[in-house]
């Protein structure tokens, strides 16, 4: 017989508590197997695919997309045994309690047909799950559940006596009873008050004197004058009602006042969206706003990604005290190293940019001070010093800036951070970098240059002591060996916080990371 397993929403990492269902790669009915990606949902972090740890046909779809949904919520139920003998009570109305198995909350399917039942199917769904005191079995290894109750759905009203699936009429004003219930109590009300109102317009008639040339009353169905007429040929009325346009709102330019044509085109493209900025790149996050009425402002909620960096930045401002320090350099020979190593055939299956002589300056940097490699434990009143590098580079995606990071970057040869580089910008760009590639970073570079940008003072990432800001590149007039000449300059400017990074070390640390940048050799005698 059917056995309905639910599916909870699990923890995506990251201790996080809620998520938002993106898009279901699965509809009600479709066969999945188990490890089968089913359903897209963005956390705070993140784009994260969640894989069936079911086999069978899906049934119910217990969340929409755009939903935001708590971990431990049901959101899909699955049958696990569509080929096996059918419920006994299959034949009649929904069925009886299923089977429960695995710690899995069980659901009962609705009968065919039946829109009200099926509402109520998903919501004892909601109900039941929460109340099974939170156990799960069947779930995917590293989520975990959590144990809390999920509120039961909102139900639609309906009309006593009303068949079930059937569409609601729009309700009738009638005149006050008492008596009787049902559809004929309805039906007879609504009978009252057409026969009163027949009544009305007829008593009324009768009273106007004979021969008179007025008439006393309005028959009940003539028609409302309009407020505002316009002239218009039927045309023009029947092009302002496919472009939705109101003749009301047409100032008409036509002889004696008619509105022609061109009047009704040019309100309705006054009626369209003015947007005062162009959004490039994925604009899907603005499909989920609220554009006014005049075009000239769009509301979107703050969600997921861009909610995270807001709460993140605005802590990391108020608590810890930023300190930037900055220094223009001469990276000349750094471009040049990019030139050769773009022709060395041990990088050509990587691409080399400045950014990557960048990084391994800093990572030389730390390993000459080491004590810039912390972070400050505010409730435990310490300074945690970190024996490894886990460098953390600020993406910027469609949907709000990112830091994830290179695991014990400082073990890594220039080659393989090259290849690092890669895969973490590649995966960021498509919105699927994991939770755990954003946490425990120590230390971070913000590539401000990729946009022409010279410098900033960039905000520290939560948890970490400093930030690097490496400038755009360009060539200027530079004094050079005692003569000017143009050379590559580039700004870098490092912020930190001076609760454990004084202004000495601060700037010793920026300057050697300055000093293999303008002389990569350098690094040979600190590597």
């Amino acid at each position: 017989m059917p056995r309905y397993e639910q599916f909870r929403l699990p923890d995506a990492g990251e201790g996080l508590t809620e998520a938002e269902i993106v898009a279901w790669q699965v509809a009600v009915g479709d066969r999945v197997e188990i490890n089968q990606a089913i359903v897209e949902i963005e956390t705070a972090k993140s784009l994260v695919e969640l894989p069936s740890p079911f086999a069978g046909i899906v049934t119910a779809l217990l969340a929409e997309p755009g939903m935001t949904v708590e971990v431990g919520t049901p959101i899909i139920t699955v049958d696990t045994d569509p080929d096996g003998p059918a419920s006994p009570d299959a034949d009649g109305g929904t069925a009886g309690a299923g089977t429960a198995g695995s710690g899995t909350a069980v659901a009962d399917e609705p009968p065919a047909g039946a829109t009200d039942a099926a509402d109520d199917a998903r919501a004892h769904a909601v109900e039941g799950s929460a109340g099974d005191g939170g156990a799960s079995g069947a779930v995917l290894v590293g989520y975990g559940v959590a144990g809390h109750h999920a509120g039961r759905r909102a139900r639609r009203p309906s009309i006593p006596g009303a068949p079930a699936g059937g569409a609601v009429a729009p309700e009738t004003p009638t005149t006050t009873s008492t008596q009787g219930t049902g559809p004929q109590t309805a039906t007879v009300q609504a009978t009252t008050v057409q026969a009163t109102s027949a009544q009305a317009t007829s008593a009324a008639t009768s009273s106007s004197p004979a021969g008179s040339s007025s008439t006393s009353s309005t028959p009940a169905t003539a028609p409302k004058a309009e407020v505002n007429p316009v002239l218009a040929k039927p045309p023009v009325r029947k092009l302002a009602k496919d472009l939705g346009v109101d003749l009301s709102t047409v100032t008409p330019s036509g002889p004696g006042g008619i509105a022609t044509r061109e009047d009704v085109l040019a309100r309705s493209r006054q009626n369209e969206p003015q947007t005062l900025a162009t959004y490039a790149g994925d604009e899907a996050w603005l499909k989920s706003g609220v554009v006014s009425e005049d075009g000239r402002s769009t509301r979107v909620p703050v969600r997921s990604v861009r909610k995270r960096t807001a709460e993140a930045m605005v802590a990391s401002a108020f608590s810890a005290p930023h300190v930037s320090v900055f220094h223009t350099v001469d990276v000349t020979k750094t471009m040049r190293l990019v030139a050769r190593l773009r022709e060395n055939r041990e990088f050509a299956d990587v691409r080399v940019t400045p950014l990557l002589v960048a990084m391994k300056a800093l990572l030389l940097a730390v390993h000459r001070h080491p004590e810039i490699n912390a972070s400050w434990n505010d409730e435990a009143q310490e300074i945690i010093y970190k024996h490894y590098v886990n460098l953390g580079i600020a993406a910027s995606t469609p949907r709000g800036l990112i830091v994830p990071n290179i695991k014990d970057a400082h073990r890594l040869t220039l080659h393989e951070l090259a290849l690092a580089l890669a895969e973490l910008t590649a995966t960021a760009r498509a919105g699927k970098t994991a939770p755990s590639d954003m946490s425990d970073g120590t230390i971070t570079i913000t590539n401000v240059g990729v946009f022409g940008i010279d410098t900033g003072t960039p905000i520290l990432n939560p948890g970490e002591s400093a930030i690097l800001a490496f400038g755009a590149i360009r060539e200027q007039p530079w004094v050079h060996k005692g003569k000017i000449k143009v050379r590559h300059v580039t700004q870098l400017a490092l912020s930190f916080d001076h609760r454990l990074v004084d202004g000495g070390l601060g700037s010793r640390f920026l300057a050697d990371v300055a000093s293999v940048l303008e002389d990569p050799s350098q690094g040979l005698v600190w590597g």
